[in-house]
Parts: structure tokens; C-alpha cells; sequence
């Protein structure tokens, strides 16, 4: 076996994202007419969609089904052989087919196709050859036809299931803008995702609460509150009031500045170091806005208030962290 030279790698690379561009291009003009029609389909289905197909068309056709899924549009892969063999139990009345086949004249697929119209279902096809069998027995067919194939063989789905993925993609996105899905609503079916935690946590589920929340009344000394601080390991404790009432915060950087000047922190009350107009945020603020607001104000912890500036937890960059909102 020859081992190709550096030149032939890049050659072949630019070569072959080149033709798939040029492919994916040539789609434009075929959002047509015939598209809308598929996108009115799909979005009066009220089932799911069912996308089928076989070999490469088949794990598009996966992809395609996963990126409904998770936009808003119910929908699952269902494989053109397995099918045959029970599997067309999978489909309803109520569903909508979506197929994928660059041929249009996969065996597997057409062997199915008596029985989905059997059931009244609406078929959708995503095809290289408008005069196949399948783009005729369906009730829309969108042209995913390509000029050439990215495989300099002329043998490998290359370039054509590419164009079969974009407008799978393009179907999904026209679906979401139609359904007035939302960043909330993706956040809600991607919940274990960066995504989804910024999207959906709130101060609440990630500040510390109760006997965790570190702070001390306004009438204690420095050295009272030196203690909380080191015994709640957050680097700084919330000053208090009446009825838990935020009066200030004191960090370790404030520590640090009356060492600096020499104070002696037994008789020193916190009430006369302590800073008091200090940053607090409410529970139901999203962490990510927290994070973002921390950021903005270049401190590492802050307090949690409710409406009344009561105090309901503590928050600093290491929670964040944790919880992977950073």
C-alpha cells in the first residue's frame, strides 16, 4: 500500500469540501414550493414523524430525526429493513413519514410504502432522482439531487448525503421558527447539556442554604466573623440584622486590608469595616446571569436576598463551577 504524499492530503481535502459546497449551494433554489409543502405537513402532524431509510441515507436520516426531536418536533428513526420485520408497528394513523433515499428506488423502503399508504399516512421523501419510484408514490418530494459525488470513485455517498442532511436541517429550523420554539424550550429537552444548565438553573438550585450560609449579627467583632469565615469556607460571611436583614458583607480582602492597617480584629466591631452597600442578587435569578453579573462587577462571592433583602443563601465563582455553568 502507497502512503500518500502531504500535498495529495491537502489536494484531496480542499477538493472534496469544495464539491460539497458547491452541492450544498445548488440547494438553495430548491426550497421551493415543494418545501413549504413538506413543512406544512410536518407541522400539522399530530403523531411524530417517522424518518426512515436505509445504509447512509439511513444514519442521516438518524441524525435528521434527532435534530426534530430536539427542537420541538416529536419524531424517531425507524430503519427501512427492520420495518418489514415489526417495526411498521412503530407508525400511527396520526404520524407523518419522512424517507431518505438518494436511489429513490431502495428495495426496503419501497417494499413499506403499500402499507403506509394503507394506513392514510403522509409520506414526505428526501431523494437524488425525481423520476424514482419513491418521489412519485410520495405526497411531496423535495429534490436533494447532487451534479457529483465527493468521491473521486463516483461510488460513496459523499456529497449526497450531505445535501440530504442540509435539508433535513432545513426542514427542522423552518418547523422551530413555526412552532415559536424557544432557547427555554431547548434547554428543556437538552437539560444535561452547558445549554440546558444555563438555561434552566437558578441561584436557588446552586447557592449554599440554612446553616451552610455564613454570617454573623452587626453587633459581633472581626475577629466573631473571622471565624464564621473559616468555618463555612467561603471566603467571606454575610453581616446581619434584625429578622436577617442584610446589613453588609465582610470578605477576606477586607481581612486582609485591616491587617494591613494594624487593627486589632477582637476590638474592632464588624459593623464599622464591613462593606455595606454590597452586591446581592434574588433566588430566582439564572445562575448564568449571576455568573455574568460577578464577572461584570469583578467579585468572586455574593449574597442572596429575597424582596425584603433578607438573607436566603451565598454564592461564589466555586459553586458556579461545580455546577457547570462556566
Amino acid at each position: 500500500m502507497s502512503v500518500g504524499r502531504d500535498d495529495t492530503f491537502l489536494a484531496m481535502g480542499q477538493r472534496v469540501v469544495a464539491i460539497e459546497a458547491a452541492a450544498v449551494a445548488a440547494l438553495a433554489e430548491r426550497i421551493d414550493e415543494r418545501f413549504v409543502a413538506a413543512c406544512r405537513l410536518l407541522v400539522a402532524c399530530t403523531g411524530r414523524i417517522v424518518v426512515t431509510g436505509m445504509g447512509k441515507s439511513g444514519h442521516v436520516g438518524g441524525k435528521i430525526a434527532a435534530t426534530l426531536a430536539s427542537t420541538g418536533s416529536p419524531a424517531f428513526f425507524v430503519h427501512s429493513g427492520e420495518a418489514s420485520h415489526g417495526d411498521l408497528g412503530m407508525i400511527t394513523p396520526a404520524d407523518v413519514v419522512l424517507a431518505l433515499s438518494n436511489s429513490g428506488c431502495t428495495e426496503e423502503l419501497l417494499a413499506i410504502l403499500p402499507l403506509i399508504k394503507r394506513l392514510g399516512v403522509p409520506l414526505v421523501a428526501i431523494t437524488g432522482n425525481a423520476r424514482s419510484t419513491l418521489a412519485k408514490e410520495a405526497d411531496v418530494h423535495i429534490d436533494a439531487s447532487v451534479r457529483v459525488e465527493a468521491c473521486p470513485l463516483g461510488l460513496a455517498p459523499t456529497s449526497s448525503s450531505t445535501a440530504a442532511l442540509v435539508i433535513g436541517d432545513a426542514l427542522a429550523v423552518a418547523l422551530l421558527e413555526a412552532r415559536g420554539f424557544t432557547q427555554e424550550d431547548f434547554a428543556f429537552s437538552h437539560p444535561g447539556g452547558s445549554l440546558g444548565r444555563r438555561l434552566l438553573l437558578r441561584v436557588r438550585d446552586v447557592m449554599h442554604q440554612g446553616d451552610e450560609i455564613p454570617s454573623v449579627p452587626q453587633t459581633v467583632a472581626v475577629s466573631d466573623a473571622v471565624l464564621e469565615m473559616t468555618a463555612k469556607k467561603l471566603g467571606m460571611t454575610a453581616v446581619v440584622g434584625a429578622d436577617r436583614q442584610v446589613c453588609g458583607i465582610f470578605t477576606d480582602g477586607d481581612l486582609r486590608r485591616l491587617f494591613e492597617k494594624a487593627h486589632d480584629i477582637r476590638a474592632t466591631p464588624i459593623a464599622e469595616v464591613m462593606t455595606r452597600c454590597c452586591r446581592t442578587l434574588g433566588p430566582d435569578v439564572l445562575a448564568a446571569q449571576a455568573l455574568r453579573f460577578m464577572q461584570e462587577q469583578s467579585i468572586n462571592a455574593l449574597l442572596v436576598v429575597d424582596a425584603d433583602h433578607r438573607l436566603q443563601g451565598a454564592l461564589n465563582m466555586h459553586d458556579l463551577l461545580r455546577a457547570g455553568v462556566m
